[in-house]
């Protein structure tokens, strides 16, 4: 990782000038620190990481507003775009996802139709959080819950912790989550689930859970949704695995005869849902953001994220 000036962008047609404020680190970053890639796509040339951020448009007539920016860049015309899934687009262009650099940086260029105006309550380290909590928002609809389910987080990091947050905001308060890190469960606890324990450690409830969203990535937390999860029941698959690989016992999946559903990122339309429901303070953004480092110190702020020893970290390209 290197920090190094470049020349400015120049907004192509249709595009804008933003200067970057806040940008939160992402599980899917530290694959790229970590790995160089993300299941099989490689990272083949420098690139610039960064697509959970705020920003204050610096041309145009919008210039001065404060926005959250949406990342993915959809063509809009493909059948997944035409269809209203534009996460599935075929020729989607995403902020740090290789080839096309992302906000760790002082300015960026990029589509005025993907910024969505903050309201003046939220700080812009909090707006870094609105992209994670749209993909939360998306997972939640994967899921088909409705008042009266339960629902089960397994992996109590900034995803699964907005989780079950937006989990609440639907009227569903029956929620259980786990974590392998004790600060992440008392964290889980703190954002509104009453039923939590220590992965490997306590014991579960005895419960079985409509929907279960595994946000860890790992087999071993696959394996503890299935076991949470009724039958009938629905598995979200949020968490990205390390190995691009993932396996379970099917047995027990076929057994319950379990629904596997895959999220990938967020919606159209999640990102302002997510603006909205904070906003009105359905959903709250306090306690996740435990880290916040300057640009320069971006080695640092990744070390911290690798080291998951607190929650969200943010990076501030500009003034602290």
């Amino acid at each position: 990782m290197r920090l190094h000036d470049e020349p400015a962008p120049d907004p192509q047609p249709g595009e804008v000038l933003l200067r970057v404020t806040a940008v939160g680190l992402c599980g899917s970053d530290l694959h790229w620190y970590q790995n160089g890639s993300i299941g099989s796509t490689a990272m083949d040339a420098p690139l610039v990481l960064g697509h959970e951020f705020a920003a204050v448009v610096a041309s145009g007539p919008r210039a001065g507003v404060r926005v959250v920016v949406e990342p993915a860049d959809s063509c809009g015309a493909c059948e997944s775009c035409v269809a209203g899934h534009g996460e599935l687009c075929d020729d989607i262009r995403f902020s740090g996802q290789t080839p096309t650099d992302g906000a760790l940086r002082t300015w960026m260029a990029w589509p005025e139709r993907l910024l969505v105006e903050l309201p003046d309550r939220l700080t812009d380290v909090e707006a870094s959080l609105l992209e994670p909590l749209g993909v939360s928002l998306h997972a939640l609809d994967l899921a088909g819950l409705r008042p009266g389910m339960r629902a089960a987080v397994v992996g109590a990091g900034p995803i699964g912790l907005l989780l079950i947050r937006a989990i609440r905001a639907v009227g569903i308060h029956d929620i259980a989550a786990t974590d392998l890190l004790p600060h992440r469960v008392d964290a889980a606890r703190a954002s509104g689930a009453p039923s939590t324990w220590l992965a490997g450690k306590d014991e579960p409830p005895p419960l079985a859970f409509d929907a279960v969203f595994e946000c860890a990535g790992t087999d071993e937390a696959l394996a503890a949704a299935f076991r949470l999860a009724r039958p009938g029941g629905r598995v979200v698959l949020v968490g990205i695995p390390g190995s691009d690989r993932t396996s379970f016992q099917a047995s027990e999946g076929r057994r319950k005869g379990l629904t596997l559903v895959f999220c990938r990122r967020m919606r159209p339309g999640d990102l302002s849902r997510a603006v909205d429901l904070v906003a009105a303070g359905t959903v709250n953004l306090r306690g996740l953001v435990t880290d916040v480092f300057q640009l320069a110190e971006g080695v640092a702020a990744f070390e911290a994220l690798a080291s998951r020893r607190g929650l969200k970290v943010v990076v501030r390209p500009g003034p602290m």
